[in-house]
């Protein structure tokens, strides 16, 4: 299976801000779409980086309150490790764990077309490995 017939499944709907979005603002963002991270895009769409809970939790710690002023332009990853649609989901997987990150923008040529969290990569190994075991009960019933 591919990043393309996860985001077949799920959708290519990604949740978005802007450089100079107040990470109150994306907290709100996050907590109102009930996800983990937000792109951050400029104003032709252009991939700049990404804004996660993870990065919120450590500038409050950093900066405390203040944190909630900075922008999403001073708070993102700017060096990211992207999927394209023919990322297999193992491929996925291991970028993502050995990253230790659980967000992956999906490009296509040079173009944002997707996010793959890593709850979607589990739930399609998961179902890969579901078709495998139905497979092979499928076999071993026929050859008996």
């Amino acid at each position: 299976m591919t990043v393309a017939a996860m985001l077949r499944h799920k959708g290519h709907e990604v949740a978005s801000v802007r450089p100079t979005d107040r990470i109150a603002s994306v907290a709100e963002e996050l907590s109102r779409r009930r996800i983990g991270a937000v792109v951050v895009l400029d104003a032709a769409d252009q991939l700049l980086g990404i804004v996660s809970e993870r990065d919120i939790v450590h500038a409050i710690a950093a900066n405390g309150a203040r944190a909630l002023e900075m922008t999403a332009g001073q708070l993102m990853t700017r060096t990211l490790r992207t999927a394209t649609p023919e990322t297999t989901v193992l491929e996925a997987m291991t970028v993502m764990t050995e990253g230790r990150f659980r967000h992956l923008p999906v490009l296509s040529h040079g173009g944002l077309v997707g996010i793959v969290s890593i709850g979607d990569v589990v739930k399609a190994r998961i179902l890969q490995q579901e078709q495998e075991v139905d497979s092979l009960r499928a076999y071993v019933a026929g050859s008996a």
